[in-house]
């Protein structure tokens, strides 16, 4: 949803199938809808930072911008198949995350079935630069300054940081065994909020598991749940990064304070 203060607090977006619905939490009532094509469906989306468009991640394979004022489509982000310059790299299965670069207005990177990371412009309307490698089967991307983080549904080399710039691998991140000497698949991933991130958290199923690292202390691990009954599929951290919240196949939303080393991590409440 969009920043809070840059629009209003009352106002959230709800994504079901190939409906896009505003929705007016204090009345309940529903502001507007956006119908996609029949067949499409809305499998992830993001606002920009000063919350004037948003984009969405799509079953058909494509990233598609829209103006929040107007509620109406700008652009239609595909990959252009042939050769030469009127060709250009994208998705060939469906988008599960999508991601506007937190300082760069125009710039946003997707990820999705295809293996395949790619970091659009929405000047030129078509992805500049391609990562291939993570399986990216949720909301799974997040980007920060010059570095990408991405969590993918597969056992090896599953948490990743890769360069922005040049889209080459920064660091696999060590995720480790599990509960059982079960290996995660991952589903969700998150950097800390502000321009200058200290944590990141990633989550995902067979281990169960969620995980906090620390940017700063070499991407060390410095927090974890487990020992869930279902899997880890959504996480987000509070807008002061004091807090993450951890959401999974249990229906249960775990809010978990971030505090100093010399204290001791708790749960605040399972919603």
């Amino acid at each position: 949803s969009p920043p809070a203060l840059q629009l209003t607090s009352t106002l959230r977006v709800r994504v079901s199938g190939g409906l896009l619905q505003h929705w007016h939490v204090t009345s309940g009532k529903c502001l507007h809808q956006i119908e996609l094509p029949d067949g499409n469906s809305v499998l992830a989306l993001d606002f920009t930072p000063d919350a004037s468009s948003f984009a969405i991640g799509c079953k058909d394979a494509s990233v598609r911008v829209y103006d929040e004022a107007t509620k109406t489509e700008v652009s239609a982000l595909v990959s252009l198949p042939g050769f030469g310059s009127g060709s250009a790299p994208g998705h060939s299965n469906r988008v599960f995350s999508v991601k506007w670069h937190p300082e760069y207005q125009n710039c946003l990177i997707s990820g999705g079935w295809d293996n395949t990371i790619q970091i659009w412009d929405t000047r030129e309307g078509r992805s500049v630069r391609s990562i291939y490698g993570p399986h990216i089967a949720g909301d799974a991307l997040d980007v920060t300054g010059n570095t990408i983080l991405s969590a993918a549904f597969r056992l090896d080399d599953a948490l990743q940081l890769w360069d922005f710039g040049t889209g080459r691998l920064i660091e696999n991140v060590e995720w480790g065994q599990g509960t059982g000497n079960t290996q995660s698949k991952l589903y969700a991933a998150s950097f800390s909020r502000g321009l200058q991130p200290r944590l990141f958290a990633a989550g995902g199923c067979d281990a169960n598991e969620a995980k906090v690292f620390d940017l700063r202390r070499g991407n060390q691990l410095v927090g974890s749940i487990s020992g869930l009954q279902r899997g880890i599929f959504a996480l987000d951290f509070s807008p002061t990064s004091s807090r993450v919240a951890f959401a999974g196949g249990d229906c249960a939303i775990r809010i978990v304070d971030i505090v100093k080393a010399s204290s001791v991590q708790r749960t605040v409440g399972t919603l």
